[in-house]
């Protein structure tokens, strides 16, 4: 589920009165809420929903050099609304944020992007797709896709192709969040292969790998209780895949949720309870970075490590992204993301 748009909340006037983490507990105001057993129609649904409150296209890669050295890549794009209306120029009421990162070993390279809807700075189009914020860009049919960023610091030029299907989390992409109904729309494309250029400090160099691409909608995804996530995008080496998210609560406790995906797409959903995750070791600022991961169901006993203890995204709200490895039960790749440690 991401930090995704829920981040974008907090740039923007009601931050100082938000519920839950980044305001995402605050009252719909007006606009559209998620609905049980939805119908999507796509290429529409890749587009832009502005009835609804946040939204966003969240991108995370596994990406290896020809010499074995790993690293992560995020592409992000937010959009919030302001009011449910609609307007034109100034007077649109979208907000649209960017972040960009690049996570090796040794270094963790973050950017930012802040626009304003309306003004063609920033926007999506679904047909032809194309999701933008200045120059950076994703765009293509959802089977083959272009991905370009860049930063002082960082730059990478990216080529993805879909190897399998769409899949929807939850009841059939009705996602929810929290014991009181909360809940957003949320379907993955986690089968990207994806293969380009990292432009780093040190030179170009030239990975392979497999990507995560996450859509998701709502207006209030989370209760007022509900303080962060640690949400988990695992490949394993045997073809399966898992997402799975951890959101914690004031009163100590977690609601979970989780998707089992099978090689050929076929998806099986676990409501809160199913999965668990329980840290195992913090970095220096006290954030978890090592986990044990358990999906009973599943026979799932695995431990997470980040392949850089300080992935931390120095954004306008700060969290946790970055790549990391799954040993035990599952051998693979992955990506965590930490919101609710800052």
């Amino acid at each position: 589920m991401n930090v995704k748009a829920l981040l974008l909340l907090c740039w923007m006037p009601c931050v100082a009165t938000a519920q839950g983490f980044a305001g995402l507990g605050t009252e719909v105001d007006g606009f559209s809420v998620p609905q049980p057993n939805p119908t999507f129609h796509f290429p529409s649904d890749h587009g832009a929903h502005p009835e609804y409150r946040i939204e966003w296209w969240y991108l995370t890669a596994n990406l290896t050099a020809a010499d074995g050295t790993p690293y992560g890549l995020q592409w992000t794009l937010f959009r919030s609304a302001l009011a449910p209306e609609t307007g034109a120029g100034w007077s649109a009421p979208q907000l649209w944020m960017g972040h960009a990162a690049v996570t090796t070993p040794d270094n963790h390279y973050v950017s930012e992007r802040l626009a304003r809807g309306g003004i063609g700075q920033a926007g999506v189009t679904a047909e032809p797709f194309e999701a933008w914020i200045d120059d950076w860009v994703l765009q293509g049919d959802w089977q083959t896709m272009q991905m370009t960023a860049s930063a002082p610091d960082f730059a990478y030029d990216m080529a993805l192709t879909a190897k399998g299907p769409l899949v929807f989390h939850g009841e059939g992409g009705y996602s929810v969040k929290s014991a009181a109904g909360q809940a957003s729309y949320y379907y993955s494309q986690p089968f990207f292969a994806i293969t380009g250029t990292l432009q780093l400090p040190e030179g170009d160099i030239a990975v392979t790998g497999n990507a995560w691409l996450d859509r998701e909608w709502s207006s209030q995804p989370l209760a007022d209780n509900q303080t962060g996530w640690d949400w988990f995008s695992l490949s394993f080496d045997d073809g399966a895949k898992l997402m799975g998210f951890r959101l914690q609560q004031t009163d100590g406790e977690n609601f979970t949720s989780a998707t089992w995906i099978m090689p050929d797409g076929t998806t099986t959903a676990y409501a809160d309870g199913a999965l668990t995750a329980t840290p195992l070791a913090t970095n220096a600022d006290d954030v978890p970075v090592r986990w044990r991961v358990e999906l009973p169901a599943r026979g799932l006993d695995v431990t997470v490590a980040a392949i850089n203890d300080n992935a931390w995204m120095t954004t306008s709200v700060p969290y946790w992204e970055g790549p990391v490895t799954v040993t035990g039960s599952h051998a693979g790749i992955g990506y965590l993301e930490m919101t609710g440690y800052e």
